[in-house]
């Protein structure tokens, strides 16, 4: 497999509950990592061999901070590309944005992201993120953002900050297919058959959660570290005879719902919309590959 890249979702808990989060992050979301799941983790990367970059995110990685700053920091000590993901609540100035971000930049880091849109700060609110990209810029800390995309075809009539940027859409499954899908024009279910988020035969990083789920796609699992070794999943791992991946493979969402006869809306979104809506009826049958609950905002 060609993947290079480790994303640790350090803890589902946020101090938001954004409608386009699709880890259903929020203040009451349960799962850390402990500083020894994330020194497992990286003892299996330089074990697997070439993975090149580890991004730690969340959740909100920033509200357990001293186990950031040790990840990003043993992640550097041994060669890998750090960064981390952030919506800068921490920022509440510049002055103490730069105390917050010192530490980090003393690290080294290659990338500290930071999300800046109306999803996280309302036209009313101060916008902390520009508090984070100012000290950031002065302490020499590389920074990109994430800025959800207007999605212009679907809100017509709603006002919404965003810049186009890589990945930057919003992704319609998780909360957002619970919250953002009203109203919006739909296609034909049929029309659904191919994959544009994910490439599970050309997989180029996975996201490790808290529980130890490795997931190909949030909520789509090769299964968990906590139990196979995370080198031994990779080697094992075949995307075509994946319960899940392997119909989306051959004819994307559309052939999950006519290879297991799922019970099925005659329009969805897009094609995330369709494939969280037939993997949340599929969970029965797949428990181990369609987890954990946190994912598909079953909260116990």
């Amino acid at each position: 497999m060609p993947i290079n890249e480790l994303d640790l979702l350090l803890t589902y808990k946020c101090n938001l509950e954004c409608d386009h989060c699709f880890v259903f992050g929020s203040p009451d979301a349960k799962g850390v990592m402990k500083i020894s799941d994330i020194r497992e983790i990286l003892m299996e990367a330089k074990k697997i061999g070439n993975i090149d970059w580890i991004c730690i995110e969340g959740g909100e990685p920033v509200l357990y901070y001293p186990i950031l700053l040790w990840g990003l920091r043993e992640a550097k000590k041994l060669g890998f590309k750090t960064g981390f993901i952030t919506n800068a609540y921490w920022a509440t100035s510049i002055e103490d944005a730069r105390e917050w971000l010192r530490p980090i930049a003393e690290i080294g880091i290659s990338d500290a992201i930071i999300s800046d849109d109306l999803f996280h700060y309302g036209k009313e609110e101060e916008d902390l993120s520009k508090h984070a990209f100012q000290a950031a810029k002065e302490l020499g800390v590389p920074t990109s953002n994430i800025s959800i995309e207007q999605p212009k075809e679907y809100m017509a009539g709603k006002e919404w900050q965003g810049k186009p940027v890589t990945e930057g859409a919003v992704l319609f499954k998780g909360r957002p297919a619970e919250k953002l899908v009203e109203g919006l024009p739909r296609k034909p279910w049929q029309e659904f058959n191919k994959c544009l988020d994910e490439d599970f035969s050309n997989q180029k990083r996975v996201h490790i959660d808290p529980f130890g789920y490795v997931h190909l796609c949030q909520g789509i699992t090769m299964g968990n570290m906590k139990k196979t070794p995370l080198h031994r999943l990779f080697q094992q791992f075949d995307p075509c005879k994946h319960p899940v991946c392997g119909p989306i493979l051959k004819g994307g969402p559309a052939e999950l719902v006519r290879t297991y006869h799922v019970d099925h809306e005659e329009g969805y979104v897009d094609e995330c919309h369709l494939c969280y809506s037939a993997r949340v009826k599929l969970r029965r049958k797949f428990p181990e590959i369609l987890a954990p609950d946190q994912m598909y905002g079953v909260f116990t």
